[in-house]
């Protein structure tokens, strides 16, 4: 190799990543958990309405997991560069891929089926895995709302 072919170094930066969360749960503590979910946002950095829709958000798919997951699931919750992310996992039978797929809002006198797209749609990201062995959600939220760009200034 040539030194017109070696690449420059790559300077590798850490990425701040702060576990604040991981616990099992069944429906027991689903509101001692959301509660600590809510603390622990809002003490990263997580504030106002941002902060009332991770934890609604979160709130949907730790619900999920126990109705539709086997009853119990784990979650974990933390703080990454200026993210608040958190993953729920289960061990239901998974989501069919006509399910996930449907990003249409259920009608309103749905009784159920508003927990994927409320999640999906109070978080800036959302990704799914999920199979016969179970599910995982993960989601994210900035710290900070994004600051509109100046068009037509």
């Amino acid at each position: 190799m040539t030194n017109a072919e070696r690449s420059a170094p790559r300077t590798v930066v850490p990425i701040e990543r702060s576990l604040l969360i991981a616990e099992a749960f069944a429906q027991a503590q689903v509101t001692e958990l959301r509660h600590s979910v809510t603390s622990c946002a809002h003490a990263a950095g997580l504030s106002g309405q941002r902060l009332d829709d991770f934890v609604l958000a979160v709130n949907e798919l730790i619900t999920n997991a126990v109705r539709h997951g086997g009853g119990q699931g784990w979650l974990r919750l933390w703080r990454q560069a200026e993210s608040m992310l958190c993953e729920v996992s289960d061990h239901g039978q998974g989501i069919s891929a006509q399910r996930l797929h449907d990003r249409r809002r259920p009608a309103p006198e749905t009784a159920g089926g508003w927990g994927l797209w409320l999640a999906r749609e109070l978080s800036d990201t959302m990704q799914v895995e999920t199979g016969t062995a179970g599910t995982t959600v993960r989601i994210s939220t900035a710290l900070q709302s994004p600051q509109p760009t100046g068009h037509g200034d």
